[in-house]
């Protein structure tokens, strides 16, 4: 039977998810806060402007961020809605970062030192007093402008301190707390990721690994996302040291959703750094390529609490974003200078692997709509990870945009990241 999917977003982070529940021959409406996002999605996704007008029309209502949606879905699940969501408890961990801390080791989780400071005369004092390798991290709204996370790789933190001065000039009015992290050395930087149904973690669980900088090489400035690389896995070692000893805190919750943990590794220990409690960005654009289990329906079975089993292709699984300037600045000159309205060209009538970000349809063509120059996410499936990164090479060839950039390197990582990891033993199946 059809359904009636109800899409809530901020700023069209979720416009690929619905689309494919529209392919698949349901019905959907989508709602986008933010001004500048409004077109995203037209001609792929029907819109609307008030979703609250729509809930007695919904079947599942789909939240697809935090800051405030925990608390708009706990709400709505409570009146008994179906809703994929989280709540104002989820939406903390991952925007307070002291909280999502505190939480890790009330759950008996291996943390890593961390300093919280409100003013940046108080932080410089204590890297001088301290010298060392830090890793600074804004919190609060601070956080969602990734260039501003800083990782230290001087010994006597010099660098950090150089960066500490620089903000206290320019950023002090936008960042009003932050973290200094103490740095792990020679760690491999990997997240353990679930879905989770109300009650439990529903299986297999994601492995994935994030490149956050903009060139190829892990160059250039923090983006919040280039590409990520993943396979799914039964769960092991490095999901039950973290996110597994969470189920009781998400059960009772009633969280319904994605829930991951990025940590660093190495052979003294899990270091967790940080939640994301939604879907990831491009993430679930990956997830979705490698599922077998119809969009509509894991959405409608994760909604209504059913324990059943996530089918995904085996093997491995990666995607990159198509990016167009500035991106990753805001410079809304240089946007309609070089990428408004640009047309977005595919050789041949091959949409495989293909995931939208910011798109419309205009006059049946594609072209770019909104403001943050992500474009498309272009995912690949293989049984090894260099067949997967041949694939997504291969797709990449047949689309043209005018100025598009990307990295072609995803997943290479793996072959240095994945020797470490086994001969650790934090992949072993348990």
């Amino acid at each position: 039977m059809k359904k009636n999917f109800l899409f809530v977003s901020f700023d069209a982070l979720i416009t690929d998810t619905a689309w494919q529940v529209v392919k698949e021959g349901h019905r959907v409406k989508y709602a986008i806060d933010a001004k500048d996002s409004r077109d995203v999605g037209d001609g792929f996704v029907p819109k609307v402007k008030n979703w609250q007008d729509e809930l007695n029309w919904a079947d599942v209502v789909v939240f697809d961020d935090v800051l405030g949606h925990g608390k708009l879905a706990e709400s709505l699940r409570k009146k008994g809605k179906l809703v994929v969501g989280g709540t104002a408890y989820t939406d903390r961990l991952e925007d307070d970062r002291s909280f999502g801390q505190a939480e890790l080791k009330r759950h008996a989780i291996k943390t890593l030192p961390y300093y919280e400071f409100n003013y940046f005369d108080d932080a410089i004092k204590f890297v001088k007093a301290h010298p060392g390798a830090y890793v600074i991290k804004p919190s609060g709204e601070a956080q969602n402008i990734k260039k501003l996370l800083f990782v230290g790789q001087e010994e006597h933190g010099e660098d950090v301190l150089r960066v500490l001065e620089a903000y206290r000039k320019t950023w002090s009015q936008e960042i009003k707390e932050f973290q200094l992290q103490k740095k792990v050395s020679s760690g491999v930087e990997v997240a353990v990721g679930a879905f989770f149904n109300g009650q439990k973690f529903i299986y297999p669980i994601n492995i994935n690994f994030e490149h956050k900088k903009l060139f190829p090489g892990d160059l250039g400035v923090a983006t919040g996302e280039m590409g990520t690389s993943m396979f799914w896995s039964k769960p092991n070692r490095l999901f039950n040291e973290t996110l597994k000893k969470m189920e009781p805190t998400l059960q009772q919750e009633n969280y319904v959703g994605y829930i991951d943990i990025n940590c660093i590794i190495n052979g003294q220990g899990i270091y967790p750094l940080e939640f994301t409690s939604r879907f990831g960005y491009p993430t679930i654009h990956i997830q979705s390529e490698s599922m077998i289990t119809p969009m509509n329906e894991f959405l409608l079975k994760l909604a209504n609490g059913e324990d059943f089993e996530l089918k995904t292709k085996p093997g491995f699984h990666l995607g990159t974003r198509i990016v167009v300037p500035p991106f990753p600045y805001n410079d809304k000159k240089t946007y309609d200078t070089f990428s408004k309205d640009n047309a977005i060209i595919f050789k041949k009538p091959n949409l495989e692997g293909i995931h939208l970000k910011d798109v419309k349809l205009k006059k049946g063509e594609w072209t770019i709509a909104g403001e943050s120059g992500v474009i498309l996410v272009v995912a690949a499936s293989g049984k090894t990870m260099k067949q997967a990164q041949a694939q997504m090479r291969h797709r990449i060839k047949n689309i043209m945009i005018p100025n598009m950039y990307y990295r072609i390197d995803i997943g290479d990582r793996w072959y240095e990241d994945s020797d470490k990891l086994h001969s650790w033993g934090y992949l072993r199946e348990v």
